[in-house]
């Protein structure tokens, strides 16, 4: 009697592995036809697994795919300052359905810092070695660890208060929205909040991901990822003329730039003006690009630098160009959406500081009209390496500065660093 339980239990024990091996070799079937099934990867994204057989089969297919998909997946990271045109670049990789993008995931780093007891600054080396570390796990799929710095902490993985989520396409759509949200303020109102499990397994199925960031000060600081051989790390580096900088930020951050505006309606510098931050701004861009210029081994094939004011007069070339040097096949969706939004027949729904629908040809330069000479030649003074480095002209007259049919940006190719 005891002989044929064992061979009962030794029967069913066979089966089960037997159809658990069909599943198995059914799922890298689907896997390596020209048309993966969509229906599997939907089924793991949903994490409905009731059987051993369908959690055997999700594991195998998420092992494949990471697999195959690390192995050609680009990471990429645009890195810039404030009010360079960053959050318009961004979405030439956000409006490319392959990419998961993020828009400035290291915020929630910054405020953690910024409300801890220690109060360090942007520069310092603890705060940038958090910055690199969440960068790490991000580009690994792995949201488990940005945990660490979402406030209110979440609960079962699950949050409602990621900075800015309506401006990442990938988290809002299916399956992390019920319908794919393309307007941010939407986003934010129609769509579930984040599980981060289901973040990371989302991020997976994409073929690359980009991050975009205004908190790293300089290129140097990001050495440790662009060495890192499982990266496979690109940087597109965005710059602007320090004045259009200045000019944008006096109008978008009122309350921290009250002196500025001041100085700029009386044309004389108030005595408490602090001008340090611009200084800091200058110096970082400066130290920045005289690295990346300088060709180091450790950004060979990793480093492109983009003038704002050329993506301005022709958005659709200087996009082309960044997805030539990533290795990314042009997408027509992405022009179109970039043709939409850059020749000013859209008019944002709402009046939105951050917003990204503008005739760029027009606004490059416009900063001229809005700030005054005393103003300009203190900043020529102070970043008089940056617009060396970078073919960006000074003014000594109202004249020079007023009269925009002569561009002072010089024409400069910067080949990317291949």
């Amino acid at each position: 009697m005891m002989e044929c339980s064992w061979k009962a239990v030794l029967l069913l024990v066979f089966a089960s592995l037997g159809i658990q091996y069909s599943a198995i070799k059914s799922l890298r079937k689907a896997y390596e036809a020209p048309c993966p099934s969509m229906t599997v990867q939907n089924q793991c994204l949903q994490r409905d697994m009731k059987d051993t057989a369908t959690r055997l089969l999700c594991e195998e297919f998420n092992k494949l795919h990471a697999s195959a998909s690390q192995h050609n997946r680009k990471h990429i990271i645009i890195f810039a300052t404030t009010r360079t045109g960053s959050s318009f670049l961004g979405q030439i990789f956000n409006q490319n359905p392959d990419i998961f993008y993020l828009f400035e995931p290291l915020y929630h780093v910054q405020k953690t810092f910024s409300n801890s007891s220690s109060r360090m600054q942007v520069g310092s080396g603890s705060l940038v070695g958090a910055f690199r570390d969440l960068l790490q796990n991000l580009y690994n799929c792995d949201f488990y660890f940005f945990e660490n710095y979402i406030s209110p902490a979440p609960k079962n993985h699950v949050t409602s208060t990621i900075f800015r989520r309506g401006s990442s396409n990938a988290l809002c759509s299916p399956p992390l929205c019920d319908k794919i949200q393309r307007r941010e303020h939407i986003c934010s109102r129609k769509c579930r909040p984040l599980n981060f499990t289901l973040v990371s397994e989302s991020c997976k199925t994409y073929k690359h991901i980009a991050i975009k960031t205004v908190r790293i000060p300089k290129i140097s600081d990001l050495r440790t990822l662009v060495e890192d051989p499982r990266l496979n790390l690109k940087i597109i580096h965005l710059v602007r003329d320090p004045r259009g900088i200045l000019a944008s930020r006096i109008s978008t951050f009122i309350d921290l730039y009250q002196p500025w505006k001041i100085w700029n309606s009386i044309g004389r510098k108030p005595r408490n003006i602090d001008l340090t931050q611009i200084t800091s701004t200058c110096a970082d861009l400066s130290s920045s690009v005289e690295t990346g210029l300088s060709r180091p081994p450790w950004l060979k094939g990793r480093y492109m630098l983009v003038r704002y004011e050329d993506i301005a007069m022709d958005p659709v070339k200087k996009a082309k160009e960044m997805y030539d040097f990533l290795g990314l096949e042009w997408r027509e969706d992405v022009q179109m959406w970039i043709e939409q939004n850059t020749n000013g027949s859209i008019v944002p729904s709402v009046n939105f500081k951050y917003s990204t629908s503008r005739n760029s040809a027009e606004t490059s330069e416009n900063w001229r009209l809005h700030l005054c000479l005393d103003i300009v030649q203190k900043l020529q003074e102070l970043c008089n390496v940056t617009f060396s480095l970078l073919g960006y002209k000074m003014v000594d007259s109202v004249l020079q500065l007023k009269n925009l049919s002569n561009s002072l940006v010089e024409p400069r190719i910067f080949f990317p660093f291949t």
